[in-house]
């Protein structure tokens, strides 16, 4: 008896272990979705030819779209299940895929974009909230919650990796081809090995939260974008208003409501929101690095996407290491004292970028640097997010802590990406050989630049490129330095937020 008891225990937790390589799929792709975009800008403006805010929605739409619906999604699981809501975000998730890969114009690109952001906004609170069904065991669960972040830091630093050796050997739409690998063995397992979630009626979704929350984040990213490509005028200032109003409803309404679309009054604790704030933080600085790094390494530094890729492997080996091996450590380094130090590594990169330049031993560095803060930082603050909620609010937890990784995957890309971008306009020297329409496309992005080049003469294009190349580099020096600011701020969030005693006492139990 006692034999097959201890054989049921066994294939009880095999099955577990194997349910969660299962969901770290959907988990995997959504953030590799996230960066793999960047290395196949070139190759898609080539094609699309679209223009400096257009390359910018490329990527954001589908963060924006995601971050705005991840909260209503998370409730909406609440209430259907869990495992349901990942099944059926996965189906929507690769036919969208597949029809945005075939995209014929920019505009198509965006909109695929912004409808694979509906169903991955199915997919990530629905992990998260499974890992807290199957893991009833605080140290198991406290593994696969690491296991879970990784996976989170791991996708963002493998998106350029998979992205240059899809482009090495296919065209770009192979990229949104890779969901349907991917997803399919999720579609077939995911019934066998994962139990469905208990469901939850508290409470009906609530539409106009979910409106006033995207209008809050779509009207602020518009604002920034349009900065970057017309400078400040009555427009921007419009979307600042009206994002700014739309967020304010947004939190009035949700402390008035009696079941809150978003539980706000966890952002009273000190530690939750700080270790929110510094998972947004710096998930935004590896995005962001990731965005102007690709461009430089193949547009300026002329590198195939497999050489540019490669070259960016050690620190995404980095990442795999650092986000496991910081467990043990967090168990023995009080929190306050251990993600400082973890983003000082995230700072001295950009810092030596910034004091150094863009060489590729520099980036190569800088890079690897950045992996070691960002990867550990994620397995500790999403484990500390989930310890300092009250277990009848985790999932509300879990809403919150993914909402501010992609709200930081579209200021990475949004923020950091338009100050490189404003630099590189205000700062281009155009050769007096070109045309008011080549002058235009060059003078909008580092690839319209390449694009003209390629059709002028060889002394031309080099002038042309010369002058983008410096102009781009400027702006990444430009960057690194308000950037390895915001590290510092950062470093003064955890040192004071996280400085709690029931924070370390949720900790060790």
């Amino acid at each position: 008896m006692a034999l097959i008891s201890e054989a049921r225990c066994l294939g009880a937790r095999s099955k577990r272990w194997l349910g969660l390589s299962v969901l770290m799929l959907p988990v995997l792709l959504v953030t590799v979705d996230n960066t793999v975009l960047g290395f196949a800008l070139p190759k898609i403006a080539e094609a699309l030819r679209p223009t400096a805010s257009q390359q910018l929605w490329m990527i954001d739409a589908y963060s924006l779209v995601l971050a705005g619906l991840l909260v209503s999604m998370g409730g909406l699981g609440d209430r259907v299940g869990h495992r349901k809501l990942l099944l059926v975000g996965s189906l929507g998730f690769a036919i969208v895929s597949v029809l945005t890969a075939y995209s014929g114009t920019a505009a198509q690109l965006i909109a695929g974009r912004a409808c694979m952001g509906i169903f991955g906004a199915m997919l990530m609170p629905s992990t998260l909230a499974l890992i807290r069904s199957v893991f009833e065991d605080r140290e198991e669960r406290r593994l696969a919650v690491a296991i879970w972040a990784t996976t989170l830091t791991v996708g963002s630093a493998l998106g350029p990796l998979v992205g240059g050796v899809l482009l090495e050997f296919f065209s770009w739409g192979s990229i949104f081809l890779l969901a349907v690998p991917v997803l399919v063995p999720l579609l077939v397992l995911g019934p066998l090995l994962l139990p469905e979630s208990e469901r939850d009626a508290s409470g009906p979704l609530d539409p106009i939260s979910i409106l006033q929350s995207m209008v809050a984040l779509g009207a602020i990213v518009y604002g920034i974008k349009h900065i970057a490509s017309s400078g400040i005028d009555w427009m921007a200032l419009t979307a600042f208003a009206t994002g700014t109003v739309a967020g304010w409803m947004f939190v009035r309404r949700q402390l008035r409501l009696p079941v809150p679309l978003m539980d706000l009054s966890l952002l009273r604790n000190g530690a939750f929101s700080g270790s929110v704030a510094i998972n947004l933080m710096s998930l935004a600085f590896l995005v962001g690095f990731v965005f102007f790094t690709t461009q430089f390494l193949q547009i300026v530094l002329q590198m195939s996407p497999l050489s540019a890729s490669l070259a960016l492997v050690p620190g995404q080996v980095v990442a795999i290491a650092v986000g496991m091996a910081v467990v043990p450590v967090a168990r023995r380094v009080q929190v306050h004292v251990l993600i400082p130090i973890l983003m000082a590594f995230a700072g001295s990169a950009f810092l030596l970028v910034a004091s150094m330049g863009s060489s590729l031993t520099i980036l190569v560095v800088a890079f690897a640097l950045l992996n070691i803060g960002v990867g550990a930082i994620a397995t500790v603050s999403n484990d500390v997010i989930l310890s300092a909620a009250p277990l009848a609010k985790a999932g509300a937890a879990s809403a919150i802590s993914e909402t501010a990784y992609e709200v930081g995957v579209v200021l990475g890309t949004t923020v950091l990406g338009g100050v490189v971008t404003a630099y590189y306009r205000g700062a281009l020297q155009l050769p007096g050989f070109l045309s008011d329409v080549q002058m235009m496309l060059a003078s909008e992005t580092l690839s319209g630049a390449y694009h003209v080049a390629g059709g002028l003469s060889g002394d031309q294009a080099r002038a042309l490129m010369v002058q983008a190349g410096a102009a781009f580099e400027g702006g990444i020096g430009l960057v690194s330095w308000v950037t390895f600011g915001l590290a510092l701020m950062a470093i003064l969030i955890a040192w004071r937020t996280l400085r709690i005693p029931q924070m370390q006492s949720a900790l060790e139990h």
